[in-house]
Formats: structure tokens, C-alpha cells, sequence
């Protein structure tokens, strides 16, 4: 589904990417875990081609959908007009077929009662989930989160770490940056390890649980 071969970037000379390589299968959650600066957020940005590799190839034949780590909705649109815009706009679809698959995909996220409020009056979780939408409303083959618990407490990121299980018993495959072991522990099938740049560790996980940084790191 995805194939990463040699990826390698660097700004001003610091390494961020370092020869890099895997594949992904369709049907997992794989994480990329690493310490801040240890190149996750840099590598999916690479795989949606929001930047460019130094050299290096991603290959990948579907789609993706891209949940960013601050959410980047849009504070003037309501939730329902955000996930409507994205269709609109990249689908090109008609206002009211977009508008009523806005909906579906947003009621299926727990958000009925949210189609008309502002991102500002939405909790954390909430406009995580509102991104989410956005996002699968594109029917993406595979689904790219950037520290998708960043800023959630802890209630909200259980609530997140649910919902990334019923995508995956969906059939939604997601490659996710994450530095909170706790939310990796949970929803994880695959752990890819970076650490300075590189690839430290690939594994599969065989059972959820907790996970330590000097297990990962050691």
C-alpha cells in the first residue's frame, strides 16, 4: 500500500530523514514513535507532498487524508461547512450531496449535535474529531495523524484512541506520529521506532499495553 525507500531530508544541514525505509500493509494503525525532532511529523508531511524528499521515494497508489496536529479548521466555517468545503473543493461535488455526506460522515463520529457550532466551541476532542471528518469525508485510502492527542487530556485521548479502533474495524489504515506511549500502547498494531533521523526499531505489537521509551529507545 505504502512504500518508503531511502527517505532523506535535511534542512541546514541537520539531518531530519536519514535513509529511512518501510512498507505499510493496508487494514493496521502503524506508529511512528520517536522523541520530538526525531523526524515523524517531517515524514508524513513528505508522504501527503506537503514537502519534498532531498532523495529518496514514497510510493503509494491510493489516496490519503491528512489530520494535522493543530487541526487547521477553518475558525470562520461551522463543523458541518468545513467537512462540506473539503468535499466541495476536492471532490467537486454538488452543495447538497456534499453537504448530506458531511453530515453521515460526522454523525458516524459522534458530532450530530456539532453541525452548526464553531471550531472555538469545541472541546479538544471534538475538534479532533471534527478534523477526522474532514479528512475521511475524502474516502482516503490511508489516513495520516500528526500527535493526533496533542493538547487532549486524558478522557479525550481514551475517547480518541476508541474511535481510531472503530476506523481500523472499518477498514481504515492509518500511519500515525505520536510521542504519547500511552495512546500508541492502545490503538497501535505496529510500532516504527525513529530516533536521530533514522529508523531505531520496527516491530509488531502482540499484545496492547504499555509501552516505556527505554524499552523503545534501549
Amino acid at each position: 500500500m505504502l512504500k518508503v525507500t531511502n527517505a532523506t531530508k535535511a534542512y541546514s544541514n541537520h539531518n531530519i530523514l536519514k535513509q529511512v525505509s518501510f512498507c505499510l500493509n493496508p487494514g493496521q494503525i502503524v506508529a511512528l514513535a520517536g522523541p520530538s525532532g526525531s523526524g515523524k511529523s517531517t515524514l508524513l508531511r513528505c508522504i501527503q507532498k506537503l514537502e519534498k524528499l532531498d532523495s529518496g521515494t514514497i510510493t503509494h497508489k491510493g489516496t490519503t487524508g491528512f489530520v494535522f496536529q493543530d487541526f487547521q479548521l477553518f475558525p470562520h466555517l461551522s463543523v458541518l461547512d468545513n467537512v462540506t468545503y473539503a468535499l466541495r473543493v476536492t471532490k467537486k461535488q454538488p452543495a447538497n450531496d456534499a453537504q448530506e455526506k458531511a453530515k453521515s460522515t460526522l454523525k458516524q463520529l459522534g458530532l450530530k449535535t456539532a453541525y452548526n457550532k464553531m471550531p472555538h466551541q469545541l472541546s479538544g476532542g471534538q475538534r479532533q474529531r471534527a478534523a477526522i471528518a474532514r479528512a475521511l469525508v475524502l474516502e482516503p485510502d490511508l489516513l495520516l495523524c500528526d500527535e493526533p492527542t496533542s493538547g487532549l487530556d486524558g478522557p479525550s485521548s481514551k475517547s480518541v484512541a476508541e474511535l481510531f479502533l472503530n476506523l481500523k474495524a472499518q477498514g481504515v489504515t492509518m500511519l500515525i506520529a505520536s510521542h504519547d506511549l500511552d495512546f500508541v500502547g492502545a490503538v497501535a498494531d505496529r510500532i516504527i521506532v525513529l530516533n536521530e533521523a533514522a529508523v531505531l526499531r520496527d516491530f509488531m505489537i502482540e499484545e496492547k499495553g504499555k509501552l516505556s521509551w527505554a524499552k523503545l529507545l534501549g
